[in-house]
């Protein structure tokens, strides 16, 4: 599955995600040497529409005493941020232009609809999808330029060039092994993020802020996602991917097999145990190991 980049450049030396939680890194190198380092409450917080990055000076000196310079002018890095400060949505279109300008004026003109901040001059970036019928199927990822600029920033300071950029989830889907219709459900702190697989294609993206991220809160989620599988897709799940869930998979997983007939299980790496801080991280890590 290709990763939707917001940004890219020549490939990254090191890989970072970020969360409200803490930061995961990694030498693209040495993928089995990732770590989880927390940062300080506050630090961060993640939202589409105000600053993420609330005490950028103690962001850039985490970074710097996660991975020291060491001589090289610049490094590269890979930046893999929090889902919920983007939009990623699937858009249809009976007809696709060919020329790039077109596409991308296209691509923002319906995204403006969904999308809480200003689409003209936000981050847009889109691949096309393996669509089942005539119709063009877009994988689109939107995020406000302010936001982009800010966590880039603490990264420049650093010593670092962001060469790519994208989010979460998207990155984790190099986790999967998608077979029919499946479901990544990504639990991050507050956040809970849901993406629909037909195959090797992304068919629904949801990401839902919780006040707790108790149990009735997730399957209240889930269930209208069920139906719409139902309904839109005409059939059932083949599986449920989970990240971040830890501990309470064990509970989780008998009782969602038992309700919806779906084979449940966690999302696994070569490179670490995937968890709300690091699927990205691990996911990316797979796509360029």
């Amino acid at each position: 599955m290709p990763l939707a980049t917001l940004l890219q450049d020549p490939p990254p030396t090191h890989a970072f995600e970020l969360s409200e939680e803490g930061i995961s890194f990694a030498s693209v190198a040495e993928p089995a040497g990732a770590e989880f380092a927390r940062i300080e409450p506050g630090v961060l917080l993640v939202s589409p529409l105000h600053e993420n990055v609330q005490q950028p000076h103690v962001l850039e000196q985490q970074i710097r005493s996660l991975v020291p310079a060491n001589g090289h002018r610049k490094r590269r890095a890979a930046v893999i941020l929090p889902d919920y400060c983007a939009r990623v949505a699937v858009l249809d279109f009976d007809t696709f232009p060919s020329d790039l300008d077109e596409q991308q004026a296209l691509v923002r003109f319906r995204l403006k609809k969904s999308v809480p901040f200003e689409v003209d001059t936000a981050v847009v970036s889109y691949i096309r999808q393996p669509a089942s019928n005539a119709k063009v199927d877009i994988l689109a990822a939107v995020i406000s330029s302010d936001i982009v600029v800010q966590y880039e920033a603490p990264f420049r300071a650093a010593g670092f060039q962001p060469g790519l950029v994208t989010v979460s989830s998207l990155a984790a889907l190099n986790l999967l092994a998608p077979d029919g219709i499946t479901l990544l459900v990504k639990l991050s702190g507050r956040v809970l993020s849901v993406l629909v697989m037909l195959d090797n294609a992304v068919n629904l993206a949801r990401c839902i802020e919780m006040e707790g991220g108790r149990l009735d809160d997730i399957e209240s989620v889930l269930h209208p996602t069920i139906a719409y599988i139902e309904d839109e897709l005409k059939g059932r799940p083949k599986q449920i991917w989970l990240a971040g869930f830890g501990p309470e998979m064990d509970q989780l997983a008998p009782r969602w097999e038992k309700e919806w007939g779906v084979a449940v299980q966690a999302v696994r790496s070569r490179f670490g145990e995937p968890g709300r801080g690091n699927a990205g991280l691990l996911g990316y890590l797979e796509s360029v190991a």
